[in-house]
C-alpha cells in the first residue's frame, strides 16, 4: 500500500481524498494556487506545496510543476479527482514514465475512452446499443450531407469533449453551418481539439449512468445506477440512485453492458459509463467518465462501498473482494449540488467572501464540501461550494430529509442555488419522478411565468435571507465584550439565539 498520495486537485474533492487515505493511514501532498493558500484542503492535507498562479493552466494544469512536486514530497502515487487533469492521457503516460502510479486507468484506456468518436466504435464492437451516429471524425462537408440522412433534430459533438462543452442542437439544416463553426471552435478552446461529429438528438430522453469498478484482473463490478437528467446546459445539478424510472432488468441489462466496455477497453480502477435512456426503456451508449464522479456520493450511500478507497486499493494492484451478487441497492439517496451562483441572473458566477457558513446536518445527511466562514471563493475554477447529500429508507424519506437540508443551509455573503434547489425539491414533476433531461428548461421556463413559482422562489429566497442575517448577527461580537473573552462571547451567542 502507498505512505503518501499527491492529490493533484482542489476543493471539495481534494477533502474527499483526503479523509479516506486518513482512514487508510496514508499520508497527503495538497498542492495549491495563489488563489488557494487559504483553502482548506492546503489545512487539511499533511503537506502542502505552491504550484503556480491562480488560473489553473498555469497551476492544476501544469503536468511538469505537478511531477516535480510528487518527486520533491517523495508522494508515490497521485490521485487526479475529477476535472483538470483527470482524463488527460498525457498527465497519466508522464506519470508511467516518472515511476509515479496514476490512480486511475491507465493512459492507453484513457486516450480509448476520451475520444467520444472511439468509444463509439468500441461499443458497437462489444455489442452495446449507441446511438445513430457518425463514428468518425467528419468534414464540414460530410456533416452537411450526414446530419440529414439521420434526420433531424441532430446533435453536433466535440469529439474529444465533456462536461456539456462543445455540444450543438441542430433542429433544421439551416442551423448547420453555425453549429458546426461553433462547437468546432469550442472544441478547440477547451480540449485543443476542433475535431467534431454527428448524432440522433433524442427528444426528452433520461441521462442514466453506471457506476464500475474493475481491478487488474479484469474483474468488473456494476454498483447500480445514477439518475442524472436534471442538467442545466448540461451540466448536473441534481443526481439520485437508484432511478425512479428503473426496473430490475434494465438494471441487469445496462449494468452488464457498461461491465462490457470496461472490459473492453482494458479499464482499471473506478468509471462511469453513461448512457441516454427513452421513453420505452430503450438505453444507448453515451460516453464514459473514466474517473470518480461529482455524483459519487449518492452510490457511496446506497452501496455502502466507499469509492475512493477502492481506486486506492486498485492502484496499489490490490483485487476486488466483493463479488457482482453482494451488491444491492440499499434505501435511496439524492444529491444537490450547491453553487456560487446567482439563480435570479441566470445562474451567473458569484464570488466572493463568504461571511457566514452553517451547513446542514441530522440523520441521513452528509455535506461534501470544501469552503469555510471567511473563506473567498475564487473566479479561477468552478464555483461549486458543496454537495449536499441525503439518504432516506425511500425516495420520499430522502427527498423529505434534501428538502429540510437546504432549507437549514446558511451562507451570506454570496449567493448561491439553494433557493432554486428548494423549489425543485418541492416541485410536482420531480416528486412523481417524472423527469428528463429537458426538466430544468422547462422548470425555469415555468418559474418565470406562474405566479406560484415566483411566490416560491420569492418566499425561498427572503427566507434564506432572513435567517442568514439573524445567524450572523448573532454570531458578532457584542458591544463591550473583551475580545479575548472567548467563553463570554459564546454566552453571549447562546443567549441571542434563544431570543
Amino acid at each position: 500500500m502507498f505512505r503518501k498520495i499527491l492529490i493533484a486537485n482542489r476543493g471539495e474533492i481534494a477533502l474527499r481524498v483526503i479523509r479516506a487515505c486518513r482512514e487508510m493511514d496514508i499520508r497527503t501532498v495538497a498542492i495549491y494556487s495563489d488563489a488557494d493558500r487559504s483553502a482548506l484542503h492546503v489545512r487539511k492535507a499533511d503537506e502542502a506545496y505552491y504550484v503556480g498562479a491562480s488560473p489553473a493552466a498555469e497551476s492544476y494544469l501544469r503536468v511538469d510543476r505537478i511531477l516535480d512536486l510528487a518527486r520533491q514530497s517523495q508522494a508515490e502515487a497521485i490521485h487526479p479527482g475529477y476535472g483538470f487533469l483527470a482524463e488527460n492521457p498525457t498527465f497519466a503516460e508522464a506519470c508511467e514514465k516518472a515511476g509515479v502510479t496514476f490512480i486511475g486507468p491507465s493512459s492507453e484506456t484513457l486516450r480509448l475512452c476520451g475520444s467520444k468518436t472511439a468509444s463509439r466504435r468500441l461499443a458497437k464492437k462489444v455489442g452495446v446499443p449507441t446511438i445513430p451516429g457518425t463514428e468518425q471524425d467528419l468534414s464540414d462537408e460530410e456533416i452537411l450531407k450526414k446530419a440529414p440522412e439521420i434526420g433531424f433534430p441532430v446533435l453536433i459533438k466535440a469529439a474529444a469533449g465533456g462536461g456539456g462543452k462543445g455540444m450543438r442542437v441542430v433542429r433544421e439544416a439551416a442551423e448547420l453551418q453555425s453549429a458546426i463553426r461553433a462547437a468546432r471552435s469550442e472544441g478547440q478552446s477547451s480540449f485543443g481539439d476542433p475535431a467534431i461529429y454527428v448524432e440522433k438528438y433524442l427528444i426528452r430522453p433520461r441521462h442514466i449512468e453506471m457506476q464500475i469498478l474493475a481491478d487488474a484482473t479484469g474483474h468488473t463490478l456494476y454498483l447500480g445506477e445514477r439518475e442524472c437528467s436534471l442538467q442545466r446546459r448540461h451540466q448536473k445539478v441534481v443526481e439520485e440512485s437508484p432511478s425512479p424510472f428503473m426496473t430490475p432488468d434494465l438494471r441487469r441489462q445496462m449494468g452488464e453492458a457498461a461491465v462490457a466496455l470496461a472490459r473492453g477497453s482494458g479499464y482499471k480502477n473506478a468509471g462511469t459509463v453513461e448512457f441516454l435512456v427513452d421513453a420505452d426503456r430503450n438505453f444507448y451508449f453515451l460516453e464514459v467518465n473514466a474517473r470518480l464522479q461529482v455524483e459519487h456520493p449518492v452510490t457511496e450511500l446506497t452501496t455502502g462501498i466507499d469509492l475512493v478507497k477502492n481506486q486506492i486499493r486498485i492502484a496499489a494492484g490490490e483485487r476486488l473482494s466483493l463479488r457482482q451478487e453482494e451488491i444491492e441497492p440499499r434505501g435511496h439517496a439524492i444529491e444537490c449540488r450547491i453553487y456560487a451562483e446567482d439563480p435570479a441572473y441566470n445562474f451567473a458566477p458569484f464570488p466572493g467572501k463568504i461571511t457566514l457558513y452553517r451547513p446542514p446536518a441530522g440523520p441521513g445527511i452528509r455535506n461534501d464540501s470544501g469552503v469555510y466562514e471567511g473563506f473567498e471563493v475564487p473566479i479561477y475554477y468552478d464555483p461549486l461550494i458543496s454537495k449536499l447529500v441525503a439518504w432516506g429508507k425511500d425516495r420520499p424519506e430522502a427527498i423529505s430529509r434534501m428538502r429540510q437540508a437546504l432549507l437549514d443551509y446558511l451562507v451570506a455573503g454570496i449567493k448561491t442555488t439553494v433557493s432554486f434547489l428548494v423549489e425543485v425539491m418541492a416541485d410536482r414533476r420531480f416528486l412523481e419522478g417524472d423527469v428528463d433531461t429537458t426538466f430544468v428548461d422547462t422548470f425555469l421556463q415555468q418559474r418565470r411565468s406562474e405566479p406560484q413559482h415566483r411566490e416560491v422562489a420569492v418566499v425561498a429566497a427572503a427566507l434564506h435571507a432572513y435567517l442568514s442575517e439573524k445567524d450572523r448577527q448573532a454570531a458578532a461580537p457584542a458591544a463591550g465584550i473583551p475580545a479575548g473573552s472567548a467563553w463570554t462571547a459564546a454566552a453571549r451567542q447562546d443567549a441571542l439565539r434563544r431570543r
